[in-house]
């Protein structure tokens, strides 16, 4: 037998824990290797990654972190039969696909490709009997989307730096989403709150068992203040009450369909009170280990086999009524990604995993499957019209609902988002021309409510409803906005104001008033728009309408299925939107102005002078007191910080110039002064010398003297010694970046595999160890007395001129290696700078010759 009969064929998936559970479904004729998701991607850094003068050709390239990977399966390529590819079976899965086969020299028109909706052994076994090759159209239409975000992205966010704030970025997809809670916060802004009475009834009469029981009946007239109300209850005093008109009528509750991906994050967010995030990665591991189908699918369908079993089951648990047959057509027109909805894949089985969170999302994904194969609930609902015999025509309303039979709600029930939703009570028997007596009649003060903001899932509903996005893309959307180097959308729960609101009752023919309380506009775990979110989203409105217009970024969806289906080219489809758009690039850098935000609130009552509120060069929000042509020759603008929860749309003058009243001296601890304030990076407590800065979302107004004691004792705590190197003490702490520990001059960030909390001396020697040894290797070549040097970087050599990063030139069509570049003269870079920077040089002693002539 030769060596090439006895290799066995290699099969290359994502992910090692889907690897391990195809491995058992697969006999000894295949190994199973996973790519570890993407072997390649668009160059970063300083290259933009595409081609724009080549029909948009991108630029693809191994990641250091995947060398060692491809090397593994190169290897495992080379020793193997044949290479066979199963990543999964969306967009994204069939372009690593074709990344492998790219990297691993393969033939994509001939290399065997599988897809599977489920990782089950007949699925397997039914796969590879049927394997087909890359589509080529699908994975074009993955490049198209890659190629398009990077091109947008990378100019919106050169443009951002320049015109907004550096270190800013924007994308495509992104800026819509951050568009429609904008949007939100400004409508909740705009929103008009308007008190409103409601009248309620009470009243006596006795049940089937004989028992007299209390039931509600509401007037469908609401009152538009005080006095209209109170009109209607003097009306009623010693009025008498009938049965007037009964309605009774059956209705029907049908089941929602099995899960999509969109549907599946709502609902966890409502009854779970998963992230997005947190939903698509327990879904990711189930699927993985074989429990449910793929995760991300738009589709409502299920599979004749899943029918039958999702039948046989719902008899077997609650016996035939309970069982109707049910296929669910697709309402999506795009929905191709993926043929059928999320559902388990072995439906007998209700207890899989002992970690919780998989648990429960696999019995909620397991009870909307059943419910969607069960019998509708039947109902039974009564209206009743209750007269007042003092006011003729103005009727009080009682709604009853009976449940007949559960059908599918013995298992699940839909949730919604609707705050405050009320079910209708069982009413007691009735007959027209009954009389009743009256408990109490009330009326309550209310208001009008302005929308809701989205919480993660109510803005995937939007999105999914306004066609922006696939169930792909959902997930990452709404992580990259609320990233916090962006800064433009957090996420957050915040408490209400107190509000007190009349009440009217009419009880034994006399009515009382009173006062109750209650807290309006708190939230939980809602979506708000930052500061900075609105000026960029706002910039990005003024100066790329179309970039920002649902239904345009809809259509760009659109395209990409035109793609997918084979119906138009890539590069023709990226060219109609990138040429214009590009021209709107360079007219907004020529044309627009800098963007502040900037809010003028009125004049300072002390001095007259203008107060107004504007985003700092730091890209927080300040007031300033004072401008260019108020101020005298070397006078400087007063400056405050905005207090925590006021944003620069909404602060009044009077909440802006309290934000002057700091510092505020605490008193005296260890005989030194105590006092709470505000700087360029926030607020903090100075205790002596030292600084100490407020946790996030403290306000210093709100600073007790115990409270900056406490934070005062807690950084003595934290600034003790964690150990000592070569006779000086490590020390530790926590900065923009993140926690560090500081040695000498030297300060070493602290990486997330360490845990902070107990970070050992040696542990911190180790860290220090490495930093020295890293910045030893950093040098390739340095100047200092030139500010130049050539540096080495994630992504190879480069030149480095005072703050200005330079790409060195390809050599032979490649990156410029570490040994080529020791081998330049100062000269070299000197000549490779001038020709990125002309005159830089120039400039520099231009400038010195006109210092000396001062």
């Amino acid at each position: 037998m030769t060596l090439q009969n006895m290799a066995k064929k290699l099969l290359i998936v994502e992910s090692p824990a889907k690897a391990k559970t195809i491995e058992k479904y697969l006999g000894d004729d295949f190994s199973v290797k996973s790519s570890y998701g993407h072997i390649r991607d668009l160059e970063k850094g300083n290259d933009l990654g595409v081609d724009v003068e080549n029909n948009y050709r991108p630029k693809y390239v191994i990641p250091t972190d995947k060398y060692k990977t491809v090397k593994e399966l190169k290897e495992a390529a080379s020793k193997s039969a044949e290479v066979w590819l199963a990543t999964d079976e969306d967009r994204e899965g069939e372009a690593i696909s074709w990344h492998l086969a790219e990297v691993l020299g393969l033939d994509a028109s001939k290399t065997k490709r599988i897809v599977f909706h489920e990782i089950t052994k007949p699925a397997i076994q039914k796969a590879v009997q049927n394997p087909r090759t890359v589509n080529m159209n699908v994975v074009n239409a993955q490049q198209a989307r890659r190629v398009l975000d990077r091109l947008v992205g990378w100019e919106l966010s050169g443009l951002l730096w320049k015109k907004v704030k550096g270190q800013l970025s924007a994308g495509r997809v992104q800026s819509v989403a951050v568009k429609l809670i904008v949007e939100r916060e400004r409508e909740i802004q705009h929103f008009k709150i308007t008190p409103f009475f409601k009248i309620v009834a009470q009243f006596f009469a006795k049940n089937a068992q004989g028992k007299l029981v209390t039931f509600k009946a509401e007037s469908p007239t609401r009152f538009d203040d005080a006095a209209g109300a109170e009109a209607f209850l003097k009306k009623c005093i010693g009025a008498n009450y009938t049965v007037g008109n009964i309605e009774v009528k059956p209705t029907r509750r049908k089941p929602a369909p099995p899960f999509t991906t969109s549907t599946l994050q709502q609902e966890a967010s409502r009854k779970l009170s998963f992230s997005v995030n947190r939903t698509m990665s327990v879904a990711q591991k189930l699927y993985e280990q074989g429990f449910i189908t793929y995760m991300r699918t738009d589709s409502t369908n299920l599979s004749e086999t899943a029918l039958q079993a999702l039948g046989d089951e719902v008899v077997k648990q609650f016996g035939q009524r309970y069982h109707h047959r049910r296929q669910y057509k697709t309402k999506n027109e795009s929905a191709q990604e993926a043929h059928e909805a999320i559902r388990p894949t072995y439906v007998e089985r209700q207890n899989i995993s002992p970690n919780r969170d998989e648990q429960r999302l696999y019995e909620l994904i397991w009870k909307r499957a059943m419910a969607s194969q069960m019998a509708d609930a039947e109902l039974e609902k009564t209206t009743v019209d209750i007269a007042i015999s003092t006011q003729p025509g103005a009727n009080l309303v009682a709604e009853g609902e009976v449940l007949k039979f559960d059908g599918f709600l013995k298992v699940y029930l839909e949730g919604t988002d609707e705050e405050d939703e009320e079910t209708a009570g069982i009413l007691p028997p009735l007959a027209k021309g009954q009389k009743l007596d009256l408990d109490d009649m009330t009326a309550t003060e209310r208001f009008t409510r302005p929308p809701a903001r989205f919480t993660e899932a109510g803005l995937v509903k939007k999105l999914e409803e306004l066609g922006i996005g696939r169930p792909s893309t959902y997930a990452p959307t709404i992580s990259k906005i609320m990233e916090e180097n962006r800064g433009y959308v957090v996420k957050d729960s915040r408490q209400g104001e107190e509000r007190v609101f009349q009440i009217l009752t009419l009880k034994n023919n006399e009515i009382a008033k009173s006062k109750g309380k209650e807290i309006s506009g708190a939230t939980k775990n809602v979506l708000y728009p930052t500061d900075m979110g609105m000026i960029v989203c706002d910039f990005l409105e003024g100066h790329f309408d179309k970039i920002m217009d649902y239904g345009f970024t809809a259509g760009v969806e659109r395209q990409f299925d035109d793609i997918a289906d084979g119906k138009i080219e890539w590069p023709r489809m990226i060219d109609r939107f990138y040429k214009p758009f590009h021209q709107d690039v360079e007219k907004t850098l020529k044309e627009a102005e800098r963007a502040q935000g900037e809010r003028i609130l009125g004049a300072d009552p002390e001095t007259g002078r203008t107060v107004l509120v504007r985003m700092s060069k730091l890209g927080k929000p300040v007031i300033q007191i004072g401008t260019g042509e108020e101020l005298d020759k070397k006078e400087k603008p007063r400056y405050a910080n905005l207090r925590p929860g006021k944003n620069i749309e909404t602060v009044t003058l009077a909440e802006a110039l309290e934000s002057f009243q700091l510092p505020r001296t605490l008193g005296e601890y260890e005989g030194e002064a105590l006092e709470v304030n505000a700087g360029r990076f926030g607020p903090y407590v100075k205790f002596g010398s030292a600084f100490v800065s407020l946790p996030k979302g403290e306000d210093p107004f709100d600073i007790t003297f115990e409270r900056a004691v406490e934070l005062v004792q807690a950084k003595k705590q934290a600034d003790k010694p964690v150990g000592y190197f070569e006779g000086q003490p490590i020390t530790k702490g926590k900065g923009r970046f993140g926690p560090f520990i500081k040695w000498a001059d030297l300060y070493v960030n602290v990486p997330a595999r360490v845990n902070f909390d107990h970070l050992t001396e040696q542990q911190a020697i180790e860290l220090i160890h490495q930093k020295i040894e890293k910045e030893a290797n950093r040098y390739i070549h340095h100047w200092p007395e030139e500010n130049i040097s050539v540096e080495n970087g994630r992504w190879g050599p480069f030149i480095k001129f005072g703050k200005a990063i330079i790409n060195l030139p390809r050599v032979d069509g490649g990156k410029m290696t570490a040994d080529q570049a020791r081998a330049l003269s100062l000269a070299d870079v000197k000549a490779m700078i001038e020709k990125e920077i002309p005159g830089a040089f120039e400039k520099k002693s231009t400038l010195k010759s006109s210092g000396k002539k001062k």
